[in-house]
């Protein structure tokens, strides 16, 4: 089978039908995994087929490679390369993946796109560590030693060494570099063996499995990694680590046949617009020291005596000297005819209830004009605004950055103009 048989694109809330897209095994073990979860957000069942969520990213099943991109509504540009090329500048942003990884700039993204820009980062990374030294760590050791070497396990010898008298089952404590931090990303290396099909890429793992120290086998879940603390020694495992849990938890093996396991690899677009935008305003707000700026931070909304109820805005920022607000909440989606729902509307309202914010916004991806309202209070004086941006798409991530970070100051400028006395 070809390399390009192997991978297709579709792009969010898009369907996949039987016979059409998918094989039957292929299938199957969607629907298991769809069945494995009581919410799974990734997609939904139909009949002989799934339909896509609005998460994004890369499901492999078996050998098929399936790529879900972003796409704003269904008259959206359809280049499938655009929107692929956004996805991965949009993930380097959020995730940080241009901070340190050893030739990040050269990347040469082939094929499976999405999924290879992170194994190759992976391998950028533990190829680093290996060349800049691993850290060695004490653990306890339980073996058979033909010297007496550490604290003689009398219960063990007997069992072990009845016949062989010249040896001895002992406990010591060894320095090297057995610890959970390799185990993780050296599970991580053979997972990457099996699923990688790049023959650039392939060779390169094999040559960090040769390097790297084999591993004893361990059960990786969300607790080993949630266990782990980071200190001046392992800050640097920090990317690799983080590459090693997307790729170990998001692996689901086919017990039965063994011919489909699948990884799924997927990301809510929502909350990466959402990200973008934040990491992109702290990016120019950030050096000048005039603003503060948060993420979903949490406010008290409704509290009795033993639950409370919080509100958490998307973005604020505040002028850290004249102590004005704004609130953006974002939405990764086309408003109805160019007008906000009305729930989207009562939420704003109590954001600026409850912040006491006078200037509020809901910001769109699109091209659309911006366009301002005033909510009806009539003891707000002045009235509390609350507008719906629009922000393009952009192919060059800087300077799609920088339009968000122009469109806020734009737009916040607009505000304070209209608070001005005359």
């Amino acid at each position: 089978m070809s390399n390009k048989s192997r991978h297709k694109t579709y792009y969010e809330h898009q369907s996949l039908r039987l016979g059409e897209d998918l094989e039957s095994g292929e299938l199957k073990s969607l629907e298991s995994l769809f069945g494995k979860s009581k919410d799974f957000p990734y997609y939904s069942l139909i009949p002989r087929g799934i339909k896509l969520c609005e998460y994004v990213g890369v499901i492999q099943v078996g050998k098929k490679v399936i790529e879900v991109l972003p796409k704003i509504d269904k008259n959206t540009d359809p280049d499938s390369g655009h929107w692929q090329h956004i996805l991965i500048d949009m993930l380097k942003v959020v995730s940080g993946f241009n901070a340190r990884a050893p030739g990040y700039s050269d990347l040469k993204l082939k094929s499976n796109t999405i999924l290879e820009m992170y194994f190759e980062i992976f391998i950028n990374e533990v190829e680093y560590l290996v060349r800049t030294g691993m850290v060695r760590k004490y653990h306890k050791d339980e073996s058979n030693q033909n010297a007496l070497k550490g604290r003689l396990i009398f219960s063990k010898q007997i069992q072990k060494n009845l016949v062989h008298q010249e040896r001895f089952f002992t406990r010591n404590t060894v320095y090297d570099h057995e610890h959970v931090w390799h185990v993780i990303l050296y599970q991580a290396i053979m997972l990457i063996k099996k699923l990688c099909k790049n023959a650039s890429l392939h060779s390169r793992i094999g040559q960090l499995e040769l390097t790297f120290p084999k591993m004893p086998g361990m059960q990786i879940s969300a607790k080993t990694f949630d266990r782990l603390i980071y200190n001046r020694q392992t800050e640097r495992y920090k990317k690799a680590i983080e590459i090693a849990r997307l790729l170990l938890l998001n692996y689901h093996p086919d017990i039965r046949s063994g011919h489909h396991n699948v990884l799924a690899l997927m990301f809510n677009m929502n909350d990466l617009w959402e990200r973008f935008v934040y990491c992109s305003l702290r990016k120019h707000l950030g050096p000048k020291g005039e603003y503060s700026l948060s993420a979903q931070k949490k406010h008290p909304f409704w509290v009795e005596e033993r639950h409370g109820v919080q509100i958490k805005p998307d973005l604020e920022v505040s002028n850290i000297e004249t102590k004005e607000k704004w609130i953006w909440d974002t939405k990764w989606k086309i408003p109805t005819n160019g007008t906000p729902s009305s729930g989207d509307l009562q939420q704003m309202y109590t954001y600026a209830g409850i912040l006491q914010s006078r200037k509020v916004a809901l910001v769109y991806p699109g091209t659309s004009p911006q366009i301002t309202g005033t909510f009806f209070n009539r003891q707000s004086d002045p009235p509390v605004s609350c507008s719906v941006i629009y922000i393009p798409a952009e192919r060059s991530i800087p300077k799609w950055q920088e339009n968000i970070y122009e469109c806020f100051m734009a737009w916040a400028k607009v505000c304070e103009l209209k608070d001005s006395p005359p």
